[in-house]
């Protein structure tokens, strides 16, 4: 049998910081990190979908956890087609200063490829270290099914190689009785692992909870139902 890793979204996220499971002493970011991969062999790194990580970063995170720890790391809003704070990009790229949030097509080309070559550059350092499992790609409620979408997708993996990445619908669209296989036969084709979610239903971003493996990895989320 496969390794089953299990774990959380973020070790410092608001609502594990109000529990008492991290001990007294673990009080910054290091002692935390440090305690958390003593306890769990995976984490998920939220921040990055708000705020693309540093080099240094990286190097911190493979420097304060074991050899065999995993990083799934979230990408950057930008790169999934959500909007994205001007303040969060790069400060040196130019934007739109008069906009408070920004589109992809918002975004020059250029500008676009160079967010994605620096997020990418930064996790370099998990990467060689063994240590990167997957880039996630949460795409957004209005990515509909459609040929247009399937090809940014496969955009999105030739630009993150020689990395993975994982893909997370939330338009229902993608996971209907009527395109469900064609979805996960597209998946497949292209060496792309699927995203089961176990998440609130009734909405328009809801995705039924299909168990399915379209790679050697399989990836399991589980949102709450509240």
């Amino acid at each position: 049998m496969s390794d089953i890793l299990v774990g959380t979204s973020a070790w410092t996220d608001k609502t594990l910081l109000q529990t008492d499971w991290y001990p007294k002493e673990a009080k910054s970011a290091e002692d935390r990190l440090r305690y958390y991969a003593s306890q769990f062999p995976i984490t998920e790194v939220d921040s990055s979908y708000y705020f693309p990580p540093s080099e240094k970063n990286s190097e911190l995170w493979v420097e304060r956890t074991p050899k065999s720890f995993t990083f799934n790391v979230k990408a950057f809003s930008s790169m999934t087609g959500h909007p994205t704070k001007a303040d969060a990009i790069y400060k040196d790229l130019e934007v739109p200063v008069a906009k408070k949030n920004l589109y992809p097509e918002d975004l020059k080309p250029e500008v676009i490829d160079a967010i994605w070559e620096r997020f990418t550059s930064a996790l370099w350092p998990l990467h060689e270290a063994g240590k990167l499992g997957a880039l996630l790609f949460q795409f957004p409620p209005w990515f509909v099914i459609g040929k247009k979408n399937r090809n940014y997708i496969l955009d999105c993996a030739r630009r993150a190689a020689p990395m993975r990445i994982c893909v997370e619908f939330r338009n229902k669209t993608w996971m209907s009785q009527d395109n469900r296989d064609e979805t996960l036969s597209f998946l497949e084709g292209h060496g792309l692992a699927y995203v089961c979610v176990d998440m609130p239903q009734g909405f328009t971003s809801s995705i039924p909870p299909v168990v399915a493996a379209t790679t050697d990895l399989a990836v399991v989320r589980m949102h709450g139902r509240n």
